[in-house]
């Protein structure tokens, strides 16, 4: 499914080494409440809603946000297992104001509307795991298109622009299968700290994204390499003979989960490594 089995033991050992603080993880975090992230220079004005969108299987309850003026190239955003929360609010909300239409969903609203963790990350791994073992590839691919579909009939998203999809670990390898499920409309995948994205299987999702027309940005966690070493080369290789432009590297100093501002193994520089990778990556495929 993906590595965010392996969270709480990352976070214990980032404790252990002095490289979480209590400002990070403590009771912010465990009330759900997310830190506040780095002001965009030059923001733009945005408008934010809550909006729901139809799919094959149901209703999903989600985040819009948009330049309060004019058009911004869409941005479809996968969340990690811990769901559609306030951090994903706020980073969705960042992203806006730096021009862009974005859509942040609840993958599992075929089961429960957000908040679907109680203590957002804080929320214990086996409480939520249920929800992530209820997707599987059908419904990433139709939620995708049902997704992207909303987007474009959506006043404030440019047309003549591609679309760009981000996701956080469970969310990488359903960002992988939107590229290709709508490969003619998405133009930019970023995964960071990706759990599954390369599988010993035919639908592999990789070999699935390979497929599409995307430029590619996969930040993976040091952990994570060190687990599967290979899946790095791997992926290099597979985009490589696709002939698609992917930027690949391992964070070091970074654990799994430590782009979400609300994450126990939060890294502030990391992160806004990762934030500034993906502004460049949408700033060249989604022009």
């Amino acid at each position: 499914m993906c590595d965010q089995d392996h969270f709480d033991d990352d976070k214990k050992d980032y404790e252990a080494l002095g490289l979480v603080t209590r400002r990070q993880f403590g009771v912010l975090v465990g009330a759900g409440i997310s830190l506040v992230l780095p002001q965009v220079m030059n923001a733009v004005a945005v408008t934010e809603s809550d909006v729901t969108v139809k799919t094959p299987d149901g209703e999903a309850d989600c985040y819009f946000v948009h330049p309060a003026s004019g058009t911004g190239a869409g941005v479809l955003v996968w969340p990690d297992i811990f769901g559609l929360r306030p951090a994903f609010r706020q980073m969705g909300k960042r992203l806006a104001e730096s021009g862009y239409s974005v859509l942040v969903v609840n993958p599992f609203y075929r089961v429960k509307k957000a908040p679907t963790a109680p203590n957002g990350a804080a929320t214990p791994i086996p409480e939520v795991m249920p929800l992530a073992k209820g997707l599987n590839e059908t419904t990433q691919m139709t939620d995708a298109k049902a997704f992207i579909g909303w987007l474009d009939a959506q006043a404030s998203v440019a047309k003549n622009r591609k679309i760009g999809t981000q996701g956080y670990c469970m969310g990488g390898p359903i960002a992988f299968r939107t590229a290709a499920a709508v490969s003619d409309r998405v133009g930019a995948v970023a995964s960071f700290h990706g759990g599954g994205l390369v599988i010993d299987q035919p639908n592999s999702p990789h070999l699935q994204a390979a497929k599409s027309k995307a430029q590619f940005l996969i930040a993976i966690a040091a952990p994570d390499d060190q687990r599967a070493p290979n899946d790095k080369v791997v992926l290099k290789e597979t985009f490589a003979k696709a002939s698609l432009p992917a930027e690949i590297e391992v964070y070091e100093g970074a654990a799994h989960g430590w782009c979400p501002p609300d994450s126990g193994v939060y890294n502030e520089p990391q992160a806004e490594k990762a934030w500034s990778r993906l502004l460049a990556l949408y700033g060249k495929a989604l022009a």
